[in-house]
């Protein structure tokens, strides 16, 4: 029994070492699995209910703007419950979800539902929605601009490291690491954030019909609870997942709902791409909406 017991033992402990001396090749496997399995859901009776989920920083807007354009063009679909726990993320990628959003709107109600997180770019995608309803312990807000950057210079000293450039433009070296940024650079910088911001706080007063001119009230980077963000009118209601899915189904009218069902190795994949970008966002700072 006991020499049983060991042989168990070392098999496990084999194939744990074979699992760690080749991760790569074990992960690539599994994806080519997931490629080749037909899905859980095959076979099954359409949706006519929708929920597309934005999970971690907006560096990326390729997929969630798909599974928006796709849930618009499709005429089983008739409603989406968009949920959000993000803490925002680049610029751009989170005007390309905000305007998918917008799409989305003029074909069939959207409801968001602010999961957990949703500030800066997170809460620039919810924009557009018919409605936003955040739940209780939610944090809401953050509506502002920042880049920021390391000043190395002193330990490039230290370490006997000197930087050789070669450039043409007055501010080609904008935001580099490698010194003190000059008040020239800072001020052109500036420029940008201020613009950016300008847009951000535009679009947030247009969405949710706000007045521009008090726009120190619910933008200005305040982070808001739930329920000081429905005060300054960012969201309209508080609620939890099953409330926001009811308001879907109130909009839409639907007789016989039935919700999408999102595929497990869907959310395995999701969940490490974000941490991936979650990585990037550390290591290559982009100007970002916080």
């Amino acid at each position: 029994m006991i020499d049983f017991i060991k042989k168990i033992g070392s098999c496990l402990a084999t194939g744990l070492r074979f699992m760690q001396a080749h991760f790569k090749a074990t992960l690539l496997v599994v994806f080519v699995l997931w490629l080749m399995l037909p899905s859980s859901e095959e076979g099954m009776s359409s949706h006519n209910l929708e929920k597309i989920s934005l999970v971690g920083p907006i560096l990326d807007a390729t997929s969630i703007v798909d599974q928006l354009d796709k849930a618009r063009e499709n005429q089983e679909v008739k409603g989406v419950l968009f949920s959000i726990d993000s803490p925002g993320g680049a610029v751009a990628p989170s005007v390309e979800i905000a305007y998918a959003v917008k799409r989305l709107r003029e074909a069939k109600p959207v409801v968001v539902y602010a999961a957990g997180i949703m500030a800066s770019g997170g809460y620039y995608s919810a924009i557009w929605g018919n409605e936003i309803i955040a739940n209780p312990g939610s944090m809401v807000g953050s509506i502002g601009v920042i880049m920021q950057g390391a000043d190395i210079s002193e330990l490039m000293e230290k370490v006997g490291v000197k930087t050789q450039v070669v450039n043409a433009g007055t501010y080609k070296q904008v935001g580099t690491f490698d010194r003190p940024w000059s008040s020239a650079e800072r001020s052109e910088l500036n420029k940008v954030i201020k613009g950016t911001y300008t847009m951000f706080v535009t679009d947030v007063a247009r969405a949710r019909k706000l007045d521009l001119n008090q726009s120190s009230q619910y933008a200005d980077a305040h982070i808001f609870t739930a329920a000081q963000a429905k005060e300054v009118k960012l969201i309209d209601s508080l609620g939890v997942e099953f409330d926001a899915k009811k308001r879907v189904e109130a909009l839409t009218k639907v007789k016989d709902p039935v919700w999408n069902k999102e595929d497990p190795m869907d959310k395995f994949f999701k969940k490490f791409a974000a941490e991936g970008s979650t990585l990037a966002h550390i290591y290559f700072p982009p100007v970002t909406l916080k």
